[in-house]
């Protein structure tokens, strides 16, 4: 099995910054592509970004282009999420996520199948 605990939310205003950090323990080489999915109050969860196993590629939602970069460590087993120039509509708890079971692609949210708890990032006007 595999476990996600996500770390690093809190306040911040508008325009500034968070790393977001998710640690993997478990089975850890069998975690495979992973990604970030946030759900903001009253809204759907969405997609955010994701990274294929290697770090070779990686994917944005248009809404964070730019501002957000994610990256991993497999040695460390550890997913991070840099977010800068943030804004007030940024604000939703984070999620980790992984397809788990050597996947090592990302294709699509519906195929995570591990996930963390999540960390809240509040961004205030």
């Amino acid at each position: 099995q595999v476990q996600l605990v996500e770390s690093g939310g809190g306040l911040v205003q508008a325009g500034g910054s968070l790393r977001l950090s998710c640690a993997v323990s478990g089975r850890t080489y069998s975690v495979g592509a992973m990604g970030w999915f946030r759900q903001a109050p009253g809204k759907e969860r969405e997609f955010v970004a994701a990274i294929n196993w290697s770090g070779s590629r990686t994917y944005y939602a248009d809404s964070v282009k730019g501002r957000f970069t994610i990256s991993r460590d497999n040695a460390k087993h550890t997913l991070d999420l840099q977010m800068n120039s943030l804004k007030p509509e940024d604000t939703a708890v984070y999620y980790c996520a992984a397809r788990g079971n050597y996947n090592n692609e990302y294709s699509d949210e519906r195929d995570m199948r591990i996930w963390g708890k999540g960390t809240l990032v509040t961004v205030s006007s």
